[in-house]
């Protein structure tokens, strides 16, 4: 009987012993679990944190979306934020969360006057918290006076460049314990934090210059705009000058040519021989001075836009025969052959005649100054689209490249022995330039240097 009880009391020792280790492994579980959840409700809370934070670009919004909730979900009761600021030598307060403006007051005097210990953990790049090793206990108890909690985590908030400090989050209860995978949420906040201050910072580095960028901008279309109407007025007065200018002199040209005429035809009187071949030269050369004039105020009226073109469906081949044609006889004494090569014999373009026609005798002409004997002309057609291109191409000397920029100036003339030696105004390639931009054409050329040039210019084509 007694050997029963014992075995019963050492079964009822048992039952109590494994019913202990189930209360406290249930007990176990159960802070496990709690643990758990709050390391999940952390980490769920610093998700939409930083992913809140990573979207601001200015200092204040980042700040600012560190809120009282975010702070509960990490576990927190107490926060706030301080940056060192450079230029004040002083530790700027940014955010604070459950501080009262009396202690926030005490806790800005204390960081300011202990400003040394703040700084160098920001060198360190050494956080800390109520949980650090030992030897930090001074530390530690510093940190617990200056902000009124019991438990804590200082981490801190290092941008690459820019302003740097730390943010700082407790609890004033010793009963809401910290662990080190709250410290380590802290710490992703804190590097969170310090990348979102230098996007912040790029950002409006880059606003500051995209801004200075714009100014500059407008501050240069100002300077061209105005250069431009001071060209645009240059223009109009030379236009306008060249243009009074011509017709002044062509009263007194028209008299002198008359004059000459009459004295050539010997109307007054019989002259000399001497007397009549110097009045032939009067009238050669007022011939060429009238052709210029004629260019000249023919290069103005088109810059003006004074010139109404009268435009109209022109066979092109026809067009070519016939200005070839009136140089037949000048081909022929310079042994200088002419060809015409076309895609479609049928082109037609849509221009004024009269002025086509100056385009053909001022480029076959100059072509024909510049060929030598036996040398040779050719002039291409082509239809591109709702455009013709035409090329005149010679076999003649061609032009140094440091000559060519300037060929469509008014006035130019390439120095080289021909030049020397054939008089010429200067105006023809201008006036055809001026010519074929009136079409809504351009012109252009391609020359070596004793091995010929091409005027190559486009006109509209008429369907």
């Amino acid at each position: 009987m007694h050997k029963e009880i014992l075995m019963l009391r050492r079964s009822l020792d048992e039952m109590d012993e494994q019913a202990k280790l189930i209360v406290r492994t249930d007990m176990e579980l159960n802070k496990t679990q709690e643990e758990l959840d709050k390391k999940i409700t952390g980490l769920y809370a610093l998700h939409n944190l930083s992913r809140a934070v990573s979207t601001s670009l200015e200092e204040k919004q980042i700040f600012s979306m560190i809120d009282s909730s975010y702070l509960q979900d990490l576990g927190f009761q107490k926060a706030c934020a301080f940056l060192w600021q450079t230029n004040e030598e002083k530790f700027v307060l940014k955010m604070h969360i459950e501080y009262f403006p009396d202690e926030l007051g005490r806790m800005v005097h204390a960081i300011e006057r202990d400003k040394a210990f703040y700084l160098d953990l920001l060198k360190q790049n050494k956080g800390i918290s109520s949980i650090s090793r030992k030897e930090n206990m001074p530390a530690i108890e510093k940190i617990k006076n200056v902000f009124g909690c019991k438990t804590f985590i200082v981490s801190c908030i290092l941008p690459k460049e820019g302003e740097k400090g730390f943010i700082f989050v407790g609890n004033e209860e010793t009963d809401m314990a910290i662990t080190e995978g709250d410290e380590e949420l802290i710490t992703v906040l804190a590097n969170q934090i310090g990348q979102a201050l230098e996007n912040a910072r790029l950002f409006e580095q880059t606003w500051r210059a995209h801004q200075e960028l714009e100014r500059k901008v407008r501050e240069r279309t100002r300077e061209l705009t105005a250069a431009l109407e001071a060209v645009k007025m240059l223009s109009k007065r030379k236009t306008d000058f060249v243009s009074r200018v011509s017709h002044e002199l062509r009263t007194p040209l028209t008299s002198i040519k008359g004059y000459a005429s009459i004295l050539i035809a010997e109307k007054l009187g019989q002259l000399p021989p001497e007397a009549k071949a110097r009045l032939e030269k009067i009238n050669r050369h007022s011939d060429e001075l009238t052709h210029m004039i004629n260019d000249l105020l023919d290069i103005a009226h088109i810059e003006s836009g004074k010139v109404l073109m009268k435009r109209q469906t022109l066979e092109l081949k026809s067009l070519v025969d016939k200005i070839l044609d009136l140089f037949s006889l000048q081909l022929k004494e310079k042994q200088i052959s002419a060809q015409l090569n076309m895609d479609d014999p049928s082109l037609k373009i849509f221009a004024d005649a009269n002025q086509i026609e100056r385009v053909f005798i001022n480029l076959i002409g100059n072509a024909m100054k510049f060929t030598p004997a036996q040398g040779k002309i050719t002039i291409t057609t082509k239809g591109l689209n709702d455009q013709v291109q035409v090329d005149v191409a010679d076999s003649g000397c061609g032009m140094p490249e440091e000559e060519q920029t300037h060929i469509f100036e008014e006035f130019y003339r390439v120095d080289n022995s021909i030049n020397q030696e054939v008089k010429g105004t200067g105006l023809g390639l201008s006036l055809v330039k001026q010519i074929v931009q009136a079409h809504s054409g351009k012109i252009w050329f391609k020359s070596r240097e004793n091995q010929g040039t091409t005027f190559s210019f486009t006109l509209p084509r008429s369907s």
